[in-house]
């Protein structure tokens, strides 16, 4: 019976791992303003237990009305108790509601100016978060994605990433962002962008694309071929439910495993086992994409 035991919980913990990485990424919602203390303690112990050593937090600022509390909230209450089970921690910093529609409208001049006003407004939150939650953080996470639909000019590549290491060199901890392929830059073309956004010290992280489906699998995984070992590779933990031009809604799946020379994460901890409590505050209702 004991040996029955240990193989019952042996196949748990794996089952668990399976749905895990080193790093997992948390999206905060004002609905995760539910869960209770004791709740926070027991999702961060599982994914610390999982296998993850860092949660990459997307934002602690969304739009001017979402500020989770502030330094006493339940968002950076929620953090200390995350970092007490022993996970690293990569804070977001601000972002704009409006960016996806935002950088639609904009041509190559005005795009350029937009990026530089909302990295001004994501230093002003690191310097709130640094000074006033006192948190340990191990690095900071710029909440725009990037993607190679909208950044498919060289030109506006060159100076984003000018602007990103101005913005990394008055940082006191590495900088991390999120990028997509939407198809458009060849794959060797995409991989060498990231790569040299790596290159000059960025942490970039390119998104599986396994979760949205927006492109086929074999062209998925030309793209992620392509990268080199410097950029790491987000595996989505969800299948995206709702269809093109609707409100973004996505159940869990399991995350492709982990493999190959790159960093990996897990987008996102609110579909991963020990996340059901923050799905559920979200039930029947839209949850952003990432």
């Amino acid at each position: 019976m004991k040996r029955l035991m240990l193989v019952v919980c042996l196949l748990m913990v794996a089952v668990q791992a399976a749905f895990a990485g080193p790093r997992v990424f948390y999206q905060p919602l004002d609905s995760d303003a539910a869960i209770t203390a004791r709740q926070w303690q027991q999702v961060w112990q599982a994914t610390a237990n999982s296998g993850a050593d860092t949660v990459i937090v997307q934002w602690t600022a969304y739009g001017d009305g979402a500020q989770f509390g502030g330094a006493q909230g339940w968002l950076a209450n929620s953090l200390r108790e995350a970092h007490a089970q022993g996970l690293k921690l990569v804070l977001g910093l601000y972002m704009d509601p409006a960016y996806y529609q935002r950088i639609q409208e904009l041509d190559s001049a005005g795009l350029a100016a937009y990026w530089r006003a909302q990295l001004g407004r994501s230093l002003a939150q690191q310097q709130r978060v640094r000074d006033e939650w006192k948190l340990p953080v191990t690095g900071w996470y710029v909440p725009m994605e990037l993607d190679d639909l909208h950044f498919l000019a060289i030109d506006r590549r060159t100076e984003l990433q000018r602007q990103l290491v101005d913005l990394s060199k008055k940082l006191d901890a590495p900088l991390h962002i999120s990028a997509f392929s939407a198809g458009k830059l060849a794959p060797a073309v995409y991989g060498n962008w990231l790569g040299e956004l790596a290159a000059a010290g960025i942490h970039p992280w390119a998104q599986d694309g396994a979760g949205t489906g927006r492109l086929p699998p074999l062209v998925r995984n030309a793209y992620l071929g392509a990268l080199p070992c410097s950029v790491g590779v987000v595996h989505e933990a969800f299948r995206q439910t709702s269809r093109e031009g609707q409100p973004f809604h996505a159940e869990p799946a399991r995350p492709a495993l982990a493999s190959g020379c790159h960093p990996n994460a897990v987008f996102a901890l609110r579909y991963l086992p020990q996340g059901k409590p923050l799905l559920d505050t979200v039930k029947d209702k839209h949850v952003q994409d990432h």
